[in-house]
């Protein structure tokens, strides 16, 4: 009988001992790991070539006391880096417009590729002008502010919504009226107190 016992009690030893250090292993790789970044636990940042700072990103985006402003320009002051708006609803695409063609509009340039769609534009601004001050939809979304690719784009019911690059733009096409729902809710709030990711 204590034969018996005594090898009982010593298989659940060695069972024991066998499930402790498997347990304790596994814990240990678990921790080696570290918690996830932003750029593992966001999808938009997967793809994001400014995935260190990621427009998308909720947590880690830099904030400031500033104001950006409500349209986004580059560096030269050009709304959607030169691009014509209205020949996104003409042309069904991006055309890049002419400084013959400009147009001064809520603090930025506006080029146009004619005459006719300058004055299409002045009549009627918020018709052609991407949503969100032509700040990536996508970012705006989540709470942030990016530049865009004029090549990323997207008309929505009758709307234009432009996005950071093309891998960006896919995560936004993933659900659209959800984005467009979220970004509608932070705009124009997400102008206070962040910066613009280029």
């Amino acid at each position: 009988m204590r034969v018996k016992y005594a090898a009982a009690f010593a298989t659940a030893s060695i069972l024991s001992v066998g499930l402790a250090v498997v347990f304790s292993q596994s814990t240990i790789n678990r921790v080696q790991a570290g918690p996830q970044t932003v750029a593992q636990s966001n999808p938009c940042a997967g793809a994001n070539p400014c995935a260190g700072a990621n427009p998308c990103a909720g947590a880690d985006a830099s904030t400031t006391d500033s104001t950006a402003p409500s349209v986004y320009s580059d560096t030269s002051g050009l709304a959607i880096r030169g691009t014509d708006p209205v020949a996104y609803f003409t042309e069904s695409g991006p055309v890049q417009g002419s400084s013959q063609f400009e147009y001064e509009w809520n603090g930025a340039t506006w080029r146009f590729a004619s005459a006719q769609n300058r004055t299409r534009f002045a009549s009627n601004p918020e018709a052609y002008a991407p949503q969100y001050g032509g700040y990536c939809a996508k970012a705006v979304s989540e709470g942030n502010l990016a530049s865009i690719d004029p090549n990323a784009w997207r008309i929505v019911e009758g709307k234009l919504y432009l996005n950071y690059s093309a891998e960006v733009q896919q995560q936004w096409l993933q659900d659209v009226p959800g984005n467009i729902a979220k970004a509608d809710a932070n705009w124009p709030e997400v102008l206070v107190g962040n910066v613009v990711h280029q």
